[in-house]
């Protein structure tokens, strides 16, 4: 029996010189998943590296965002994104360079997020590590949205004009122009033009062609427009072209003949802006319509001259005042004969408006967008940016209020929702 003991005090030897060996593994707890298995004596950050650090407060849109093993190789990265409005995203990318580098698939970083990064890679002996980091974006003091017309899903004449309005005033218009893009199906090139610096319009060369379905596509988040103000919105919405129809107003034979799809419809007779009152001449386009309204004439620079509480058949054409609109008041023979209005056009019409009407069958028909055309009237187009009148500038003039052909913007001049009318 002697010879045996000293046999097995060696093989105990051999099995405690075994287990001092497997010391340096760490056994995860139960509750760690297999993939933190790491080696205890490489931190985790010095076979995996991230950008930004982690804990960064404050990341620019631009900052760079990156996960390396320059002596490892990674296996899994995901890249999770939690936005202020709730929105949660993993955010696309690919391992390259070897296995050694994870880069996102493009674009920026949204502003008032957190971001988390989980990361596995491994080293050269094929044991793996982990990494958790997480870091925040910048979080804006200052917003700007824009509002649009025309209406999402709307459906809308040849002559619309997109328009935007900015709620804070845009210093960077180049910025905010390339984030929104107007497109058209069938194609038509789309050009910007500013009007000062809350208004952005859009509009093709010519009228669009009926049928077409235009895409407002708006990627104004995070979009700098002035020194620490951003933009809040990412949408896309849609409209859709009718039928063609474009109207020639001729004040001095005072008559409107209406041209729908190529094709004269109707012939009516109507009454112009008076003597030291012509209605614009130009191409105006009808950008609101009331079936009633009131036109008070001290909201226009008139005074007490007239104060009419329910104009039937009333159709916007400039912000300033001019109205294509139902006239009940004149006598019947002015209609074809003469000129009596403060420079709104007026068309045959009953108290409370009446559907067989000359005026009423012209508001019936009548889209958002369809033009006006005045002729004969003496007077110059209104003011481009006065209502939807960016028709009146030729294609040369319009491309040059594009700030990304480095003209800083268009003409200002009046652009706001006027309560009133010039009767």
């Amino acid at each position: 029996m002697t010879p045996v003991l000293p046999r097995a005090l060696r093989r105990l030897a051999l099995l405690v010189s075994l287990a001092a060996l497997a010391g340096c593994t760490h056994v995860a707890a139960p509750d760690r998943p297999a993939t933190a298995l790491m080696d205890d004596a490489r931190p985790a950050s010095d076979l995996i590296q991230v950008v930004p650090r982690d804990r960064a407060r404050g990341v620019p849109a631009d900052g760079r965002l990156e996960v390396r093993s320059s002596r490892g190789v990674l296996e899994r990265v995901r890249v999770s994104e939690y936005r202020a409005d709730g929105i949660r995203r993993t955010v696309s990318g690919r391992i390259q360079s070897g296995g050694h580098t994870w880069r996102p698939a493009g674009g920026r970083l949204d502003l008032a997020a957190h971001y988390t990064v989980d990361a596995v890679a491994r080293d050269g002996s094929g044991r793996r590590t982990v990494r958790h980091t997480g870091f925040s974006t910048y979080v804006p003091e200052h917003r700007f949205i824009g509002s649009f017309s025309p209406e999402a899903g709307s459906t809308v004449g040849t002559g619309m004009i997109v328009s935007f309005g900015f709620s804070r005033p845009v210093a960077d218009r180049a910025a905010v122009e390339r984030a929104i893009r107007v497109t058209a199906q069938p194609a038509q090139r789309v050009a910007a033009h500013w009007f000062g610096p809350t208004r952005l319009d859009f509009r093709p060369r010519t009228y669009w062609l009926p049928g077409t379905v235009v895409t407002m596509d708006l990627r104004l988040r995070d979009v700098r427009s002035a020194p620490g103000v951003y933009g809040l919105q990412r949408k896309t919405v849609r409209f859709t072209v009718g039928r063609s129809q474009v109207s020639t107003v001729d004040a001095a034979r005072h008559t409107m003949t209406v041209v729908r799809d190529g094709r004269p419809v109707a012939t009516v007779p109507i009454t112009a802006g008076r003597p030291g009152s012509e209605t614009y001449g130009g191409k105006l386009v009808i950008s609101e319509k009331f079936p009633m309204t009131r036109m008070n004439g001290d909201t226009v620079g008139f005074g007490g001259e007239y104060d009419i509480s329910d104009v039937p058949h009333a159709m916007r054409l400039t912000a300033s005042g001019t109205f294509l609109h139902g006239n009940y008041w004149a006598e019947p023979d002015v209609f074809g004969t003469r000129n009596t209005s403060h420079g709104c056009i007026g068309l045959p019409d009953v108290r409370g408006g009446g559907e067989t009407t000359p005026a009423g069958r012209f508001y019936a028909s009548s889209l958002l967008g369809d033009v006006v055309e005045v002729v004969g009237s003496g007077e110059p187009a209104p003011a481009p940016d006065n209502g939807l009148s960016g028709w009146n500038l030729t294609w040369e003039q319009w491309l040059a209020g594009s700030a990304l052909r480095g003209a800083g913007g268009g003409p200002a001049g009046a652009s706001g929702h006027l309560p009133g009318g010039r009767v």
